[in-house]
């Protein structure tokens, strides 16, 4: 079922690009696998997956030391400041940046380690109180603050856009994202690039693809529906 689901996946990723003019290069897919036990993480590595995606610490770690060292991992969930020294050397992407003092961790880390982390800064582009993220009219702001930090990379933005039955409502949303980083680039600020915008999950990634993105976070269309009691 995992090499029919990747497959799937796959085709439709192509399918997006196709249909806006874009080369299949420019879209990175990363494997949501939270909640999913090792061995499937290994069967989806047989399959050829080398981009996973966790968004608890804990389970990041533990995954990471039990599966081959070349996968590359991602944070992609809320980080909370003290648990960022668990995995400071272990991802090569943190999508999560959301507030100074978070990024101030990540600098203070990353310092300890003499290496530069790679964050993506979230935007809570659709303004829901439920989820993190900073404001879209805060991110220049917030840009100025974080650009002299030698052991952060800014690469880009990163959004979750709000669960709809109809992912063309979300067009707007990654229409948003995508203006703001184009905004943000003209600037040219030291140690902040655009090269990077993550959205687009299961359930509106093709949407994201027409809107840009360069990355889309799946999980539930390659390992299925999740059991959280499990977890």
């Amino acid at each position: 079922m995992l090499k029919e689901n990747l497959e799937a996946v796959e085709s439709k990723i192509q399918a997006a690009c196709h249909s806006c003019g874009r080369s299949r290069d420019e879209v990175t897919l990363i494997a949501v696998s939270k909640t999913k036990p090792v061995e499937t993480l290994k069967e989806a590595h047989d399959l050829g997956v080398r981009i996973f995606g966790e968004n608890k610490v804990q389970e990041l770690s533990d995954k990471h030391d039990l599966l081959p060292q070349d996968i590359h991992w991602h944070m992609i969930g809320h980080l909370q400041r003290n648990k960022v020294k668990y995995i400071i050397d272990k991802v090569d992407l943190i999508h999560s940046v959301d507030s100074l003092r978070l990024a101030e961790a990540i600098e203070k880390e990353a310092a300890k380690r003499d290496l530069v982390a790679n964050v993506l800064l979230e935007v809570n582009v659709a303004k829901e109180e439920s989820k993190f993220g900073l404001m879209p009219e805060e991110v220049f702001e917030f840009i100025d603050k974080i650009a002299g930090f030698s052991h952060i990379q800014v690469k880009g933005l990163m959004t979750i856009a709000p669960f709809v039955d109809n992912p063309e409502e979300n067009r707007p949303i990654f229409a948003r994202l995508r203006k703001l980083s184009v905004d943000i680039a003209e600037k040219n600020v030291d140690n902040i690039t655009m090269s990077i915008l993550s959205m687009g999950m299961t359930n509106d990634y093709q949407v994201a693809i027409e809107e840009g993105a360069t990355m889309v976070r799946v999980g539930t269309g390659i390992f299925g529906a999740r059991d959280y009691a499990q977890v």
